[in-house]
């Protein structure tokens, strides 16, 4: 199991020393850890992208910290969430319970083993709004099957890492103007050589609202995922390629109403209860998306059905279900109104 530690490599080399003296101590529990001082606000940054880098130390959740006059370094005093035997426990647990998800998809190529990763989240997680603190971490999702974007994030990078696949943790920002809350985390990976992202918590949301998985937010480039994603809180690697999005790789992204009418009409012949697909024939207007919505409902109707719809306006995904009589319905498609 190997770990792409992207936050360390990031960083001076004080901090460097500071982030390997805690990530040593907290690996043993040790009560307390021996740190050079530094600005408080650094430590903070510093503690939590170290969890990030790490999300198999789910124990640490804070700290505090004590100072002697004179002295050159602080006592760094762990929060542990349990104690020494119970993190044990959980820690044998998860150790087996990785082992057995991993197993399946060793010997899948890179693409295919963050296929399965994504997939595992989608079929296996279920999003839990609830303040529980296994929620934000790994214990959250792999153990429990709930967890919050922290968490989910954090399971997804140490299943990558456990298949050898370089991953990291995006945090974005919150609308301070606004007053929001939380921040949001999700994952960017390297396939090729190249960076993408992947939000499994969007998808998560979005596969529950329609029994199946989904794509939308599968290897997405930086000007897709931004489309209705906050600025980071950190810098990220760049995700420039556009080429392996999850519908653009099923071969059910279209740029022409010919092709849409075309999978529409064999779907609802094949009598497939619904049928979804990413518009990329420019920008999906309100004109564009009616337009589609029309040659959907006639085609619907030729072949004696309703159709309801659902648009992930961002991302441009239309998902139609096909009825026996309902008339067409649209709705918004929205992934992020679930998010932490």
């Amino acid at each position: 199991m190997s770990t792409w530690q992207y936050y360390y490599r990031r960083m001076p080399q004080l901090q460097q020393e500071i982030y390997h003296r805690l990530l040593v101590g907290l690996k043993e529990l040790a009560p307390s850890i021996h740190i050079p001082k530094c600005d408080g606000e650094v430590l903070s940054t510093l503690f939590f992208q170290l969890r990030l880098d790490h999300p198999e130390i789910f124990w640490a959740v804070g700290y505090s910290c004590r100072s002697y006059v004179g002295s050159e370094s602080w006592e760094f005093i762990p929060d542990y969430m349990f104690r020494k035997d119970k993190v044990k426990e959980h820690q044998k647990a998860l150790s087996a319970r990785l082992e057995r998800l991993s197993r399946p998809a060793k010997d899948l190529d890179e693409a295919g083993k963050v296929r399965y990763i994504h997939d595992f989240i989608l079929e296996n997680v279920r999003y839990d709004k609830l303040e529980k603190p296994y929620s934000h971490e790994i214990i959250g999702p792999m153990t429990n099957g709930v967890g919050v974007c922290e968490g989910i994030a954090k399971s997804v990078k140490l299943l990558c890492d456990a298949l050898d696949v370089p991953c990291m943790i995006p945090i974005s920002d919150r609308d301070r103007a606004n007053g929001e809350k939380y921040l949001h985390a999700w994952n960017i990976v390297q396939l090729g050589g190249k960076y993408y992202h992947l939000d499994a918590t969007f998808d998560n949301t979005l596969a529950k609202k329609c029994g199946f998985n989904r794509y939308d937010y599968y290897l997405l480039n930086d000007e897709k995922i931004f489309r209705d994603h906050r600025a980071l809180l950190y810098p990220a690697p760049e995700c420039t390629d556009g080429k392996r999005f999850g519908y653009l790789e099923q071969k059910r992204s279209f740029t022409k109403p010919e092709d849409v009418q075309k999978r529409i009409d064999q779907a609802i012949k094949k009598k497939k209860p619904d049928y979804i697909f990413h518009w990329r024939g420019g920008y999906l207007t309100r004109e564009t998306l009616m337009e589609l919505c029309t040659l959907i409902e006639q085609t619907a109707k030729a072949r004696d059905a309703g159709v309801e719809i659902r648009v992930n306006w961002p991302q441009s995904v239309i998902y139609t279900k096909f009825t026996q009589t309902a008339p067409m319905s649209v709705q918004n498609d929205d992934a992020g109104e679930d998010v932490q």
